[in-house]
């Protein structure tokens, strides 16, 4: 028979972690409520008006939500039989990162500012609205890029060399009183400028310098959708990998079909090589074989 202890600590594991009941449900749109109005407090607060006319307000309203968070947190390791690993963890460490710049500022002013990373913790409306599958799509593209992160570094490494070749070429050619006054600055231009962003901060003033300017604003534009498309290639194959098996069908040898097809879509052949074909015929039904001839007699 349970105690009343452990009987206490599953109801609240229930009501904390879980989302497939009333109360749970309503623990979270509590707690997210809660931590949305929290960061909208952070924010009104950094108005320089409304912190001189509701600062004190303001001060006493984030412990308030500093305190209530510190309590959730302390219920969440208490529910748990391990709760260091759960400390260690994604939310673990969002939970703790909501509750330590107000304490922090105790010791170091102006600490309570970092406040707006408990905007993160929303992340938990996932868990809520049961939209974890969206999860699995964030997945397929953080490994897209990791498969395309060699051909991104190659293009990086590329950007930077054109970046440095003509920062240095400008620097030769513009006088300092244009703003190339040393080779970062050149290279800050050279940046902006194959970006295509154009401040206009500093800008070439000599013929040859205004043709390299146009110039490297073309290569831009030209350049620009390389890692996109790098990157959406990549999608695209672990979208077809998701999608489409590798596995060649027995009767043409042919690849491409959808993991859950039966038969082939080229020769319609039976693809589970492991199972029989249910609309095959049976063995036993074979075709009765013709009697055989007998010499006749003289």
């Amino acid at each position: 028979m349970q105690s009343g202890g452990s009987s206490l600590r599953k109801r609240l594991f229930q009501i904390i972690f879980e989302s497939d009941t009333p109360k749970a449900k309503a623990f979270d749109i509590v707690l997210i409520t809660l931590i949305l109005v929290s960061v909208a407090t952070v924010f009104l607060d950094s108005v320089p008006g409304l912190h001189e006319r509701f600062g004190e307000i303001f001060y006493v309203v984030e412990w308030g939500f500093t305190l209530i968070f510190t309590l959730e947190l302390a219920l969440r390791l208490y529910c748990l039989d391990r709760p260091l690993r759960y400390l260690r963890s994604f939310y673990g460490i969002l939970d703790l990162l909501a509750i330590l710049p107000t304490w922090l500022a105790l010791f170091i002013p102006g600490a309570q500012s970092l406040l707006v990373v408990r905007v993160l913790r929303v992340l938990r409306v996932f868990r809520v609205l049961r939209l974890m599958e969206f999860v699995g799509e964030g997945r397929m593209l953080v490994e897209a890029l990791q498969r395309s992160q060699r051909k991104i570094l190659l293009f990086l490494t590329t950007i930077l060399l054109i970046i440095t070749i003509f920062g240095s070429v400008i620097y030769m050619i513009e006088p300092p009183e244009a703003g190339f006054t040393s080779m970062p600055r050149a290279m800050y231009w050279a940046v902006v400028t194959l970006t295509t962003v154009g401040y206009g901060d500093i800008a070439p003033v000599t013929p040859l310098g205004q043709f390299i300017s146009a110039f490297m604003m073309i290569l831009g534009y030209s350049i620009i959708a390389v890692p996109t498309g790098v990157f959406s290639a990549e999608v695209i194959r672990s979208i077809q990998r998701e999608r489409y098996s590798e596995e060649a069908c027995p009767g043409c040898g042919r690849e491409g079909h959808e993991r859950d097809a039966k038969y082939c879509r080229f020769c319609g052949s039976w693809l589970n090589e492991e199972t029989q074909d249910p609309n095959a015929p049976d063995d036993d039904e074979t075709e009765a074989e013709p009697p055989e001839a007998h010499d006749k007699g003289d």
